[in-house]
């Protein structure tokens, strides 16, 4: 566990008095003995942003707590009344009528900020900040009706949220990139609500992620956030996709009191598809159809979506969902029964800017997703190293691109304490169970770059179970590290690795020439060995700073260097016999603290094929014209 002053008691207030440390290991073994996979008990509500509500995104307060004294005393106490900035209080009102009143905060006067966004957006000089920051707002909302519920739902925060409502603990969450809600029916009021957040963005030991990583840890509320109301029972997830066999099969779940032995239809009117049926007593309900022949099934160069509806007493849910089939034969991957070469790159969840601030909207996603799909002819991203925005995965299904989804369990995660597996199994769940409808997705990864040992093989064993326990549609895939060997003179790359085994894709990260001494010219005369199953070049890259020429010494860092490593790199994959895809690290300049050269880097990762603002790199058009071939040899 990680040691640091006062985030003890950050864990341990809890409502019912339970040290938090604790609770997390009940919960960690309950997830491991339950049948089901991740929180099956909160709800996951599926297209919560369609819902009645309130949106909450916009002006907030904040107020930066480094010892974290809003949560403890200065002896580790309980917080006094003078520093508990998610009271139901009007600070200023308290001192006029109680002159003697010591208050140490005041929300009410604190600095604003619109959210969402990572609290480097707020003032740069935070970049830095690792520990507590305090959120608050107030916002009416309509009476509830009869039988109606509310909930907090927050797309991401990281890493932990600790969420009042009306100065009242409504629960806490641990995991910086997946959605979750809490149910606050009955503290919410009709005017004039107080919310409060308590972030703390620093990593932990036993974390998904780790605490050592190579790219910005935005601490903050980073994703919209949203009161939503529901019926009494409701529509919690609804999951429709088309089977490898040709069927329409739509999985629903309700939630609620009457979830049992409820009726509920599932329309696809432009199909003329509706599928009826009765909720089981777990409130789940299955059922299938034969496609039929006027479906028209959803790929890059086709990207069809139909608007399904979903009726179950009086809630009515709608998505927009595309129809596929993605498998593996042999070396293949099979996208609709047909052969397909993935004409990718890698993306990390950064809009355009020289100071971005872990915000995706709409327009900067098809900004980003443009690049890959009109600039470079790609038909595939990778949306690396956890899950990103859902705005990202469904405009990837409008664009037409197929998309890697991962969970951030990265190196040397904490591999041998249960408690980090239950976070990676709930953030996978969570992750999984969002996204399912997104006919883009045909990749879960489950890890990156993690060295083999018998405790990691273990970890991430349970972690390709669950992928298949819970969506048996898509391909399970990890990016692996790669196994090098000298045989007369030559060298051979390969995978040795026994994840391998239990994975549909096998997923490379190579950066021969880079991270190696190897001489670029040496590259294409690599050879790699042949698998059984289909191979994708997950990684590849080299640093340029957009602008930097230097022709003559052809020196790292500059754009010359980096063209010709993706010339050399590029020959040596099209000569790997069982390669099926790629995606070269990365579309676009990243800030990583790691970074440090003072010239080159100054805090950014500059491997992109575009510099933070689009500036297009002259390795750009190298691998354009390689996907432009690839695209005309099918």
């Amino acid at each position: 566990m990680l040691q640091q002053s006062g985030h003890a008691e950050w864990r341990q207030e809890d409502a019912m008095g339970m040290g938090w440390t604790k609770l997390a290991g009940v919960i960690g073994a309950l997830m491991l003995l339950a049948p089901t996979v991740g929180n099956a008990s909160t709800p996951t509500l599926t297209r919560a942003d369609t819902r009645e509500g309130v949106d909450l995104s916009g002006t907030w307060r904040y107020s930066v707590d480094p010892y974290r004294d809003g949560l403890a005393g200065f002896h580790r106490g309980p917080a006094g009344e003078g520093h508990r900035r998610y009271d139901d209080v009007d600070v200023d009102a308290v001192t006029r009528a109680r002159p003697n009143a010591l208050y140490e905060y005041d929300m009410d006067r604190s600095a604003m900020t619109t959210l969402p966004q990572g609290w480097i957006g707020h003032d740069p000089t935070l970049r830095h900040y690792q520990g507590l920051m305090w959120y608050q707002r107030r916002f009416d909302a309509a009476p509830l009706k009869p039988g109606q519920r509310a909930f907090l739902r927050f797309e991401a925060v990281n890493y932990t949220a600790k969420v009042y409502l009306n100065g009242k603990a409504v629960g806490e969450h641990e995991g910086g990139f997946t959605p979750f809600s809490m149910e606050v029916t009955d503290i919410l009021r009709a005017r004039d609500n107080q919310i409060t957040v308590g972030v703390d963005s620093t990593p932990q030991a036993d974390g998904v992620p780790p605490p050592v990583t190579d790219w910005e840890n935005y601490g903050g509320i980073t994703r919209p956030m949203r009161l939503v109301v529901t019926p009494a029972t409701f529509v919690d997830e609804a999951w429709v996709r088309l089977s490898k066999d040709g069927k329409i099969i739509a999985t629903i779940k309700l939630d609620g009191a009457k979830a049992a032995g409820e009726e509920v239809r599932v329309r696809i009117g432009e199909l003329g598809v509706e599928l009826v049926g009765k909720t089981d007593a777990n409130g789940m309900l299955s059922a299938s159809t034969t496609a039929p022949k006027t479906l028209v099934r959803w790929s890059p160069e086709t990207p069809r979506l139909y608007e399904v509806v979903v009726q179950a007493g009086e809630d009515r849910l709608t998505d927009r969902v595309g129809f596929r089939t993605i498998e593996t034969k042999g070396s293949e991957i099979l996208l609709n029964g047909k052969p397909i070469f993935l004409r990718g790159i890698s993306v990390h969840e950064e809009e355009f800017g020289e100071a971005p601030a872990r915000t995706i909207t709409e327009a900067g996603a098809r900004a980003l997703l443009s690049e890959v799909k009109q600039g470079l002819h790609g038909n595939f991203v990778r949306l690396a190293h956890y899950p990103h925005s859902e705005i990202m995965t469904r405009v990837a299904d409008e664009m037409g691109l197929l998309v890697w989804s991962e969970i951030p369990v990265y190196w040397l995660v904490d591999f041998g304490n249960p408690r980090t597996l239950a976070l990676a199994r709930g953030m996978l769940a969570d992750n999984i169970r969002r996204d399912r409808n997104r006919a883009s997705i045909i990749l879960w990864s489950v890890a990156n770059e993690t060295p083999i040992t018998e405790l990691r093989n273990r970890f991430l064993y349970q972690l390709v179970d669950d992928v298949r326990a819970l969506d048996d549609s898509r391909l399970v895939t990890a990016a692996l590290l790669t196994d090098r060997k000298t045989v007369d003179g030559q060298v051979v790359m390969g995978l040795n690795d026994p994840l391998a085994d239990k994975l549909d894709v096998l997923a490379a990260n190579t950066y021969n020439g880079w991270y190696s001494n190897d001489a670029l010219d040496a590259l294409p005369a690599m050879t790699w060995r042949a698998t059984d199953k289909p191979m994708v070049f997950s990684e590849f890259g080299a640093d340029a700073l957009a602008g930097f020429s230097d022709p003559a010494l052809m020196r790292k860092f500059s754009e010359d260097f980096q063209t010709r490593y993706y010339e050399k790199t590029l020959a040596m994959a099209d000569k790997a016999p069982t390669l099926r895809g790629i995606s070269p690290w990365i579309l676009k300049d990243f800030r990583s603290p790691r970074r440090q050269h003072p010239i080159y880097q100054q805090g950014w990762n500059r491997k992109g094929l575009l510099s933070p603002t689009g500036r297009r790199k002259p390795a750009f058009y190298v691998l354009r014209d390689f996907f432009k071939a690839k695209q005309a040899a099918r």
